[in-house]
């Protein structure tokens, strides 16, 4: 695990209330008449390893320190037994700066960037399957019962995609209860805001569940291996790259999950049915979102 100082960690939820993360604008709906709707903001942030300019991402631009670790830990620019002395945020600038022991140097790697699925920039470097081939994910156990009641919480949580939408969302669970759900415009953005919460706070993934409203590609199965979660869900649909490398790995995936349904399409030998249906309801379509009817 990356070496720095640790603190407690706190639990994190959505604040739709927070002034900073949305913006009203004014408009015409259908039949004419004036409308005013919050809209998610989007706001640069330029990331630094030392003094190496690594990426601009545009975010709603909280937690920014969570993010710019977990972007380095997940890209593999970062190693697990990196000694990190500083995480810099100026909110001025928009420039969050982490600071290493030894320098580094990313330039082959930068070469080698690669524009993935994910929406808005997300990046993927030549060398990430290589770093999780030799992954041994926990065993661990998901419990349909633990399945249920997370969707069912996390579905009724007051968040920015319930009030804004135009947002995604990723929370790790521990069993059914979230301990930490973050949300930006790209699901990228909000899973590694999730890993640098874990290595910053010296969290155990071991025997948590990361859920995620976004698709299921190879990206996020990616990421979610180098954190060393067992077990990713998701609301929304498949990639087949996506499948094929949760196989390969071990990775337990579940998509489709709405309501009383749900797919495993990997890792199937963790989960156990401990919940009867009979007393399971269908979700509220004021949860569904834009193209999930073409995931069924």
């Amino acid at each position: 695990m990356m070496k720095m100082e640790k603190a407690p960690a706190p639990l994190i939820v959505p604040n739709p209330e927070d002034p900073r993360l949305t913006e009203r604008v004014a408009g015409t709906d259908q039949t004419g008449a004036a409308v005013e709707i919050r809209v998610p903001v989007e706001r640069p942030l330029t990331l630094y390893l030392n003094a190496q300019e690594i990426v601009t991402m545009m975010t709603i631009g909280d937690y920014p320190e969570y993010l710019a670790l977990g972007y380095l830990l997940n890209q593999n620019m970062l190693k697990y037994d990196d000694v990190v002395t500083e995480v810099e945020y100026d909110d001025d600038l928009q420039v969050v700066v982490v600071r290493t022991e030894h320098h580094t140097n990313f330039e082959a790697k930068l070469r080698k960037r690669t524009q993935t699925s994910g929406c808005a920039q997300g990046t993927a470097f030549g060398d990430l399957l290589e770093a999780v081939e030799s992954v041994a994910l926990p065993k661990a156990e998901l419990r349909t019962s633990w399945l249920y009641e997370m969707t069912r919480t996390i579905n009724t949580m007051p968040s920015l995609y319930l009030e804004a939408g135009a947002i995604h969302g990723c929370v790790l669970c521990k069993e059914g209860a979230p301990v930490c759900y973050t949300e930006d415009v790209g699901r990228h953005n909000a899973v590694d805001k999730i890993a640098g919460w874990i290595y910053r706070h010296g969290v155990d993934p071991a025997d948590k569940i990361l859920y995620t409203t976004g698709r299921l590609t190879s990206e996020m199965v990616i990421k979610t291996v180098r954190m060393g979660i067992p077990i990713l869900v998701s609301r929304s649909g498949f990639t087949a790259w996506g499948v094929e490398l949760a196989r390969q790995v071990g990775l337990t995936l579940v998509g489709r999950t709405r309501g009383k349904r749900f797919i495993a399409l990997s890792g199937q030998e963790r989960i156990v049915f401990d919940q009867n249906l009979d007393y399971v309801e269908e979700e509220s379509a004021r949860h569904k979102r834009k193209g999930e009817e073409r995931d069924d």
